[in-house]
């Protein structure tokens, strides 16, 4: 199999556990390029820590995690992060006193060249670097749709753009990949479905998601795969039509009222 042919990302026998408690056990599944996967399944089914352990938040007990065919298990969120994933959060995380634009601009931190002494020193590149980083940080507010609000504070913007900022922040640093971790929890519909054609947008650009979300109406409509995890193990895995008819999975989380 070829590198282009092979999955993204690949997880094998995923095992986390919090003392007693099973977080995830035996989890395995495939990303593969240029599709959109959703991961989903009720509260405490061990999502956000599939996403921390990805992201190198976590270690995993046991098992591989393998992205572009390298094992990233074990290696700190930095390196994972230099690799090309990205990632949101649950609850927001942004610098709330800086602009808009600074937000994002932290974001291609690790694109960066300039160490702090050069920095500080004011040399013609390290200047013509900043440059370069407000430019293409400018132009992913340009796509979520905030280069209007690039000087106001961060803090100040409603829940809904700061999900949105957030998702620039992450795309700053041109990932191959970007683990999205429930982007609609607070939106309204209107922002759900903005949401919606941004998400579609990125991957038209031949970005690759995955995706962690309550909203099912949004996962149907976006998701190219879906797998459902319950209670730590993967319970079911393939197209959205599919895992709508599932049975374990209706009566784990869609329920029996589920209208497609």
């Amino acid at each position: 199999m070829s590198v282009a042919e092979a999955p993204l990302l690949m997880v094998s026998e995923v095992s986390r556990a919090f003392g007693g408690l099973k977080a995830l056990e035996g989890v395995s599944f495939a990303v593969p390029r240029g599709v959109i996967k959703a991961v989903i399944g009720p509260n405490g089914a061990g999502k956000t820590t599939l996403f921390h352990l990805i992201s190198g938040f976590l270690k995993p007990d046991r098992g591989r995690i393998l992205f572009q065919g390298q094992e990233i298990q074990g290696r700190p969120a930095h390196a994972v992060a230099a690799l090309g994933i990205a990632r949101t959060f649950q609850l927001v995380q942004l610098f709330d006193h800086m602009t808009v634009l600074e937000n994002v601009m932290v974001g291609r931190h690790r694109l960066s060249r300039a160490g702090l002494l050069a920095g500080a020193l004011h040399l013609p590149w390290t200047r013509r670097e900043e440059a370069a980083i407000r430019e293409q940080a400018y132009g992913a507010l340009e796509l979520v749709g905030l280069s209007s609000r690039a000087a106001q504070p961060a803090g100040f913007l409603p829940l809904g753009l700061k999900r949105l900022l957030e998702i620039a922040r992450a795309l700053a640093s041109e990932p191959t990949l970007l683990l999205l971790d429930e982007p609609a929890s607070g939106l309204d519909q209107a922002e759900t479905e903005r949401l919606g054609e941004l998400i579609l947008t990125l991957k038209a650009r031949g970005l690759t998601l995955l995706l962690v979300e309550h909203d099912m109406s949004l996962t149907m409509e976006v998701a190219d795969e879906i797998a459902v995890l319950n209670y730590g193990r993967l319970i079911a895995e393939g197209p959205p039509r599919a895992i709508q008819r599932h049975p374990e999975v209706i009566a784990a989380y869609l329920g029996s009222d589920w209208q497609e």
